[in-house]
């Protein structure tokens, strides 16, 4: 029998190679079917005809939305599980949805209802980014620097941030009338229709430099997944890449919530299933993989929960109900993850 062909590359083998053209190839498939389903379901007009790609054309907003929130939560959450060398944790539980929840109640909250109205428009959404990337940065210069800094404590902190945000939210919360209650679920809800066209002009030059920046930075990831010890002896300069690549996830994580609320499992199961999907440690494979996957992710709930359930694009009702349940799997599995 003829030796196996292997090498030091991310798929040492020609069955790797295959095998993973292959979940490119069945991820890209279903990411076509799913933008044609979105198009041409309960579409009224014949397919091709001038009032068909009318109406399609009013739906591509949604894709381009779609598209840009998988792009965000697929590639921060690798990054984000890579330098903090944990399959588990997310870039959510550092308080992103937590603050975003206290902007969008404590506008309610002093405001009543004309709040929600107050926060739409261009200059609001860069402010609710700047706010989200702002308290980001404030948190990883503040427990990353100084003679004690440590990655473990600035996780702890963020989780107990994050908690304590939600708490505010919260009890604000209990003090609204019943009507700005409903006004205000409905934005805290992770929904496609939350979206504003208008937004996308900023968001996805925004993503695009992110995204660029840490596909650029894609060996140095590799080498930070070996731990902090061994990418400091192979001469990596770990801390100012952990801040480096920090920054760009919450710019990634800020856009994402901004656009659509908080899809908190999102990120998780995207990148739970990319790994098993690439089964490589090459971010330069693994990031395709992510994307792919969390386009299919959310185009899929999207889909079911908009012609099946007329939910409004609800996303987060399928995806948390989905992400929860691979998250339990997963913490009581401790298998290799």
């Amino acid at each position: 029998m003829a030796d196996v062909i292997r090498s030091s590359r991310a798929l040492p083998t020609p069955h790797a190679r295959r095998r993973y053209a292959l979940v490119i190839g069945v991820l890209a498939l279903l990411s076509l079917g799913i933008v044609a389903g979105l198009l041409a379901w309960d579409n009224p007009m014949p397919v091709g005809t001038d009032g068909f790609w009318r109406i399609a054309k009013l739906r591509t907003t949604s894709l381009i939305v779609i598209a840009v929130v998988a792009i965000c939560q697929a590639v921060a959450t690798v990054a984000f599980q890579t330098v903090t060398n944990n399959r588990i944790i997310t870039p959510s539980i550092m308080g992103f949805e937590s603050l975003y929840r206290v902007v969008q109640t404590g506008s309610v909250f002093l405001f009543g209802i004309s709040g929600i109205v107050l926060l739409q428009g261009v200059p609001q959404f860069l402010l609710q980014i700047g706010l989200m990337v702002g308290f980001s940065l404030a948190l990883y210069g503040w427990l990353l620097s100084g003679k004690y800094g440590n990655l473990q404590i600035m996780l702890l902190v963020g989780i107990i941030i994050g908690a304590g945000l939600g708490s505010v939210a919260t009890f604000m919360q209990r003090l609204l009338t019943p009507s700005e209650f409903d006004v205000l679920t409905a934005r805290l809800l992770g929904s496609i229709s939350n979206a504003d066209a208008d937004y996308l002009p900023i968001a996805i030059p925004l993503m695009l430099v992110a995204v660029v920046l840490i596909w650029i930075s894609s060996r140095r990831l590799n080498v930070m997944a070996l731990g902090k010890e061994a990418a400091t002896s192979l001469g990596l300069s770990y801390r100012r890449q952990l801040m480096f690549t920090l920054f760009l996830v919450s710019i990634l994580m800020a856009v994402s919530t901004a656009i659509v609320g908080p899809i908190t499992f999102l990120g998780f199961l995207v990148a739970t299933l990319a790994y098993q999907f690439a089964d490589t440690y090459d971010h330069r494979k693994i990031f395709p993989v992510a994307v792919l996957t969390g386009f299919c992710v959310l185009g899929g709930a999207y889909f079911i929960i908009k012609n099946v359930f007329a939910a409004q694009g609800a996303v987060s009702v399928i995806i948390e109900l989905v992400g929860g349940t691979v998250f339990l799997i997963v913490i009581l599995r401790k298998g290799r993850l």
